[in-house]
């Protein structure tokens, strides 16, 4: 038994091994010919394209581990059941359970090792080449916002805009509350800046509470200093922080703060969730490789690697519907991020059990 796993496993290997190169290289490819204008119109040098290239290198290792799997396991298998030397397999009394499971076992480790991967080295490199393409095209990020409210304390802040070069906000309304949650006073301002330390609101007109809470009373301030008002501009930027530029403590910190803002989080959480289901990929499109092997009779390898890929696109498919469906609050982030993993599992499994022999 362990001379077949042996033979099955250098073929297996090989054909994986290429097939990675290969993904890779496709993948670098269609980056580079996707944004080919931007590089001619700004006159990059072919070094700094080059860079961009290497710190791209591990997030099409990591993308490109699936698919090659995927191809992998189909081809190696089909090859068996097209030589019908499967049939010499079987009747030697291996189990089909037995023959794959070297597959499976392949498939976990690199489930497990990917994620470290990605978490360690992919996230960095990536974030990297993010910064160097954005600069080698001179692509700016305007951080900018407008309709901003956040929740800090017991403060609420709401700005009609904000400027983040000037870190100035126009159209201010700042309402705050006292240790029971109740309204205690509320300033609105034509515009604020940041001093450094806190915002100084310009132009205003504050409504004050009394003790009693039966009596309001307002009274216009021209300057309105007070040092309480230090939530920082980071808060009303814009957010275009991307989930998959963090590793899950950063992520995880990130859902905290938007939570903490009364900022909308879900579609991070969403995100978050998924750094840890998407990180069993490759043992779901193994899985469904060898589950579908055995199902056909003419045209075995052909077939079988047409029926796994296509079963591989309905899981990427459904887990992005799942996700939109989690980000729009019709489901669980938890349950949107994870659905597509628990339900072709299930389908790989029962497949498995029941492919023919």
């Amino acid at each position: 038994m362990r001379t077949l796993h042996s033979m099955l496993l250098r073929n297996f290997v090989g054909i994986f091994l290429v097939s990675l190169l290969f993904f890779m290289l496709l993948l670098q490819l269609v980056d580079v010919f996707a944004n080919l204008w931007r590089y001619l119109a700004q006159e990059t040098s072919f070094r700094e394209i080059l860079r961009i290239a290497l710190y791209y290198a591990p997030k099409c290792l990591s993308y490109s581990i699936s698919p090659a799997l995927l191809f992998s396991a189909a081809y190696t298998l089909g090859t068996l059941y097209r030589n019908n030397e499967l049939i010499a397999i079987l009747g030697c009394g291996v189990s089909l359970y037995r023959l794959v499971a070297p597959f499976l076992a392949v498939g976990v480790l690199l489930s497990v090792a990917g994620f470290f991967f990605e978490e360690h080295v992919v996230i960095a490199t990536f974030r990297a080449k993010n910064e160097l393409y954005n600069f080698a095209v001179r692509r700016e990020v305007n951080l900018s916002n407008t309709n901003v409210t956040v929740t800090s304390g017991r403060t609420i802040y709401h700005v009609d805009y904000y400027n983040d070069k000037r870190e100035t906000v126009t159209g201010v309304m700042i309402l705050q509350r006292d240790a029971e949650g109740r309204f205690a006073s509320r300033v609105d301002a034509d515009w604020g800046e940041w001093s450094g330390t806190h915002w100084i609101l310009h132009n205003c007109v504050r409504y004050v509470l009394s003790a009693e809470g039966k009596e309001m009373t307002r009274r216009p301030v021209v300057l309105y200093d007070a040092e309480n008002l230090d939530e920082p501009p980071a808060t009303f930027r814009k957010t275009t922080r991307d989930v998959g530029e963090m590793n899950t403590r950063e992520a995880r910190e990130w859902v905290h703060s938007l939570r903490r803002s009364g900022l909308p989080y879900r579609e991070v959480l969403t995100n978050y969730y998924s750094k840890y289901f998407f990180s069993a990929t490759p043992f779901v499109v193994v899985l469904l490789a060898t589950g579908l092997s055995g199902w056909f009779r003419r045209n075995v390898l052909l077939m079988n690697l047409l029926t796994a890929l296509i079963a591989t696109v309905l899981y990427y498919v459904t887990q992005m519907i799942a996700s939109i469906l989690a980000k729009n609050g019709y489901v669980p982030p938890v349950a949107g991020a994870g659905f597509a993993l628990v339900l072709f599992l299930t389908a790989g499994t029962v497949l498995l059990k029941k492919v023919r022999t």
